[in-house]
């Protein structure tokens, strides 16, 4: 019922995200269904069955993907001080997040399953004069347990990967190195290296105020009762830390992405396979959904270990790619361009990198198809399956930067408040989108055509 309330009265751009992974849930539905009815038209062939729902786990990771990215950015299920004090902790947050993408997949999958149902003609009537009939197997009674188990796929993945990426995480704070547990006073745990007088623990007022560097509770006049302590810093993740003597110092800056040198050798290792499966030119070939011509399994590994691999290279890119805006005595405007590519790489990296993957391997599938004078170069469910899977991956990277918009919004407010005019900020981030335009564009180009070079011939 809570997730319910919030979902009814969250902002109506909040609303749009979540309509669209609905849209995106009954696209990957529907095409979860066209393979069932592919399997009940044709019994006598399980193997292309088989191949054609292998085919449809592309649009569904693309599904659960951009679901997973839309409840990152949900305002409504993000902790903030004092929900917990009314039940509302971290867990909770959670479950209320991956409750409210499991709503919005099976509306979509509600849907997939009304627009199938009718366009076999088990409504009202088969429409458009019967031509789905043979795609969809009209003349074959539906099994309705299959089908809802092809249909929850989504909500329960979608939900999961939800609750996997959203969990509470321990922040509890890592120790010096070298320093060991040792046994302080009366027996108690502790990491304090220093070590206290004789009585020092049970004197009246001695644990009231802190004492001077180099004294003890036992050296000088007593603590006087009456004096408080000093509050406390409230906690937070992002205050300083403290040294071994005492001192305070900045935070440790995040570390740079480690997977660049892996996501260059699974991008080669993907190029290497396709040209060795074109060279061999083996009789084994599998047909893929539409017209596609034939290809070989191997084939499709590498384009899957091409894609893998842009995907893992692409948060190091462009960590590279704020590093060199800051080179050669840079401004204020590129050093605030580098430092925020710098730190959101992670963030916009990676959805950056699967879309370049999946416009490098739309290019390269392209070399795939023959047309035929009787039927068009590109099916239905094939344009279908192609659309879901971009708008999907476009539609991740764009809420992935609006996730980061979020992140960096204190930073901002602070810059404005310090007087850093608003066009600023703008050419800042119009120069972050031309440089990874830039870097990505080519690079693009460049997979794609070493990609589709041995499948053209």
């Amino acid at each position: 019922m809570l997730a319910l309330r919030l979902t009814r009265g969250a902002h109506p751009a909040v609303h749009l995200r979540r309509l669209l992974v609905a849209m995106a849930s009954a696209g990957t539905g529907f095409l979860l269904l066209c393979t069932l009815g592919y399997a009940l038209g044709h019994p006598d062939n399980p193997s292309a069955s088989l191949f054609r729902l292998a085919w449809c786990l592309t649009p569904l990771a693309a599904t659960v993907h951009f679901a997973v990215a839309v409840a990152r950015t949900d305002p409504a299920t993000r902790p903030r001080p004092g929900l917990s004090a009314i039940g509302l902790g971290p867990g909770r947050l959670m479950t209320i997040s991956a409750t409210t993408t499991a709503l919005s997949c099976t509306l979509g999958s509600m849907t997939a399953l009304l627009f199938f149902l009718h366009l076999r003609g088990d409504l009202t009537g088969t429409p458009f004069d019967g031509a789905a009939s043979r795609l969809l197997a009209a003349d074959q009674p539906l099994p309705l347990p299959a089908a809802l188990t092809l249909l929850a796929l989504v909500p329960v993945i979608s939900s999961a990967a939800v609750m996997l990426v959203l969990r509470p995480k321990e922040t509890r704070p890592k120790p010096a190195p070298g320093a060991g547990r040792s046994i302080g006073r009366f027996g108690a745990y502790g990491r304090s290296t220093t070590r206290d007088t004789f009585g020092a623990y049970g004197r009246f007022g001695a644990r009231l105020r802190p004492l001077p560097a180099g004294t003890s509770a036992g050296d000088g006049e007593d603590a006087r009762p009456d004096e408080t302590p000093p509050p406390a810093a409230p906690a937070d993740t992002a205050s300083p830390e403290l040294d071994p003597d005492g001192q305070d110092r900045p935070p440790a800056p995040r570390k740079p992405p480690t997977g660049l040198p892996w996501g260059i050798a699974t991008l080669t290792a993907g190029l290497a396979m396709e040209a060795y499966a074109a060279a061999a030119a083996t009789t084994r070939t599998l047909a893929l959904p539409g017209n596609l011509a034939s290809t070989t399994p191997a084939v499709l590994a590498g384009l899957l270990l091409t894609a893998v691999g842009l995907a893992l290279a692409a948060p190091g890119l462009t960590h590279l790619t704020g590093l060199l805006l800051q080179s050669a005595r840079p401004g204020a405007l590129r050093l605030l361009a580098g430092r925020v590519l710098m730190e959101e790489a992670n963030r916009i990296g990676r959805p950056l990198g699967i879309v370049c993957a999946v416009a490098s391997a739309a290019y390269a599938m392209t070399t795939l198809y023959t047309p035929e004078l009787d039927e068009p170069a590109f099916g239905p469910l094939t344009t279908l399956g192609t659309l879901l899977v971009t708008g999907c991956t476009i539609a991740t990277l764009l809420t992935a930067a609006v996730e980061a918009r979020q992140a960096r919004a204190d930073t901002t407010a602070a810059l404005l408040r310090l007087g850093a005019p608003a066009t600023m900020l703008r050419s800042a981030a119009a120069l972050r989108a031309a440089a990874l335009l830039a870097l990505f564009g080519p690079l693009t180009l460049l997979v794609a055509e070493l990609a589709a070079l041995p499948l053209s011939r």
